[in-house]
């Protein structure tokens, strides 16, 4: 009795160490599962990217895939944070539109946007900056301060509001405000004498300056600003994702894998620029 008793408590106690153990392991899988389904499902998971025609830093291909620049970093910083980046080409006055309501996750774009006060959360983090500038034919006089531009004829880009400072243009009665339909038409009419200045971003009116004509027009600064991510505040999670930005914005640089987080210091801002466009 005793011996069958004893044979049978270690029958039993193998029993339970085995069916315990098996309960672990089935427990680890369940975790483990659990975590890598959560992690597949933030890589899996969508992000809205809105991008404008603004060469050579956000521009669509030939192919209808977006190209540039910032496009490139925004692709390595959304994966980084756990994201599928879907890319929408669209004008600027749309991009305004869908971050007031929902319909993009995020541009990346210009920071201190006047129309997008109070809609927007932006990066900490800036990985380029942009110049707007004056253009002007060799003989004309350089624009350096602002008043100069009463009683001339300001050439812009259709579509671009330069952070609200075209509707500051459009305000003034002495003031002339015409419209190109890209940066070649844009400089071909002033070429033509049909505006005395074209206000333009460097960088794509670098990449337009092609032609041997072009070499007779110069360069006044503006203002130089900064580009970030801006976040859509009607998204619940805007904080958030800013924060996933950030951090993968710093964990990538540190890796020498996107360009070195920049030091904020004092923009150039030509005088008498209103304010409020500073």
């Amino acid at each position: 009795m005793s011996r069958n008793y004893s044979d049978q408590f270690c029958l039993m106690y193998t029993a339970k160490r085995f069916v315990g153990a098996r309960l672990w392991i089935l427990l680890a899988g369940l975790l483990l599962s659990t975590g890598a389904m959560a992690d597949s499902e933030k890589a899996g998971k969508p992000l809205r990217i809105a991008y404008v025609d603004f060469p050579p830093m956000t521009y669509q291909k030939a192919d209808g895939s977006p190209a540039g620049t910032f496009i490139e970093v925004t692709r390595k910083v959304a994966v980084e944070a756990g994201y599928q980046p879907e890319f929408l080409y669209l004008p600027i006055s749309r991009v305004y539109l869908y971050l007031r309501n929902g319909r993009i996750d995020v541009w990346p774009g210009s920071t201190n946007v006047p129309a997008l006060n109070g809609e927007v959360l932006e990066t900490w983090v800036s990985p380029f900056a942009t110049q707007l500038s004056a253009w002007y034919l060799e003989g004309t006089s350089p624009l350096v301060h602002f008043d100069q531009l009463q009683g001339r004829t300001v050439i812009t880009i259709a579509g671009y509001t330069y952070g609200g400072l075209l509707y500051w243009l459009e305000a003034e009665s002495s003031i002339d405000v015409t419209e190109a339909p890209n940066y070649r038409a844009a400089l071909e009419m002033l070429k033509l004498g049909r505006g005395h200045y074209l206000f333009g971003h460097r960088d794509p009116v670098l990449e337009t300056l092609s032609m041997p004509e072009d070499a007779k027009i110069r360069e006044s600064e503006i203002r130089l600003r900064n580009l970030a991510w801006l976040f859509s505040l009607a998204n619940p999670r805007a904080a958030i994702l800013r924060e996933e930005f950030d951090d993968a914005y710093i964990r990538l640089a540190e890796k020498g894998e996107v360009p070195s987080i920049r030091k904020f210091g004092e923009s150039f801002v030509i005088p008498g620029l209103p304010e409020k466009y500073r």
